[in-house]
């Protein structure tokens, strides 16, 4: 089993990071780095995670705050009528 890398074990204060593998649940994992991440975090995700998954994620996951949904939008140049939190 993968852990969290010790450095991050910080964001995902809510779980037993022991017990957790950050690749079976790659929404959770990704949503939470993408909300609460620095750039250590993100280099990391980069390195972890396709680039198509994160953006999977950008556009789908309702628990982005609008201010990083907004931001990850910029960044991956996703329109901002894809991303689900930015939708009215």
């Amino acid at each position: 089993m993968k852990q969290m890398p010790k450095n991050l074990q910080h964001l995902f204060w809510d779980i037993n990071v022991e017990m957790f593998n950050p690749f079976d649940y790659p929404e959770y994992t990704i949503g939470r780095v993408l909300e609460f991440g620095d750039e250590e975090a993100i280099a990391w995700l980069k390195g972890c995670f396709a680039e198509s998954e994160i953006r999977k994620i950008v556009k789908s996951d309702r628990k982005l705050s609008p201010k990083s949904a907004n931001f990850w939008a910029i960044i991956f140049g996703i329109p901002f009528d894809d991303i689900a939190v930015l939708r009215k």
